[in-house]
């Protein structure tokens, strides 16, 4: 039996969600826009533990991330405007797809007491968004490089009109949620 990749479930998606969610026309059928992954490195000022954040999170992404920096200064935290606060990667395309597939036949199985998805992550425009505490989950961490854990956040967009929409269509692809 061949498993599908998240490309040819969406393919796939119109002809099976027709019926449950009344679309007339395949370009009704919801579709994966983007994907976001931040990271968040705080205050960081040790320039190596950033350098080594960027590097296995492109190689968890197969891009780049990018630098964000801080809007204003806030004394009471010691961040000046301007200084490195988060990292983002926006995917598209073929890594988009590469890392959804990753994200759901790898990365979700080896997360410890993983106990399936809560749906209160899809908010009304038919986005998800997924929180990760550590990056050990991803294939590309080599195991030596266990002291600098970082989390992650995983937003998915999708072209969904709506939260039972982006429910439905997520389910089909095959994201584990839990049962109610």
């Amino acid at each position: 039996m061949k498993i599908l990749t998240v490309k040819e479930k969406q393919a796939k998606a119109f002809a099976d969600l027709k019926e449950k969610m009344g679309y007339k026309n395949a370009m009704q059928a919801p579709k994966f826009t983007k994907v976001i992954v931040n990271v968040g490195i705080g205050s960081l000022k040790d320039k190596k533990k950033i350098e080594t954040i960027v590097d296995r999170l492109t190689k968890i992404t197969g891009q780049k991330p990018s630098l964000r920096g801080s809007k204003k200064s806030i004394a009471a935290f010691k961040v000046r405007a301007g200084d490195p606060v988060g990292l983002m990667v926006t995917l598209r395309g073929a890594r988009m797809f590469s890392f959804i597939d990753k994200l759901i036949l790898i990365a979700f199985p080896r997360t410890k007491d993983f106990r399936g998805l809560v749906k209160k992550g899809i908010d009304e425009m038919g986005n998800y968004s997924i929180g990760i505490k550590e990056n050990t989950i991803f294939p590309e961490t080599a195991d030596e490089d266990l002291k600098d854990v970082f989390g992650m956040t995983i937003t998915i967009g999708t072209s969904a009109d709506n939260k039972k929409e982006a429910e439905a269509f997520l389910s089909y692809i095959g994201f584990p949620f839990k049962k109610d």
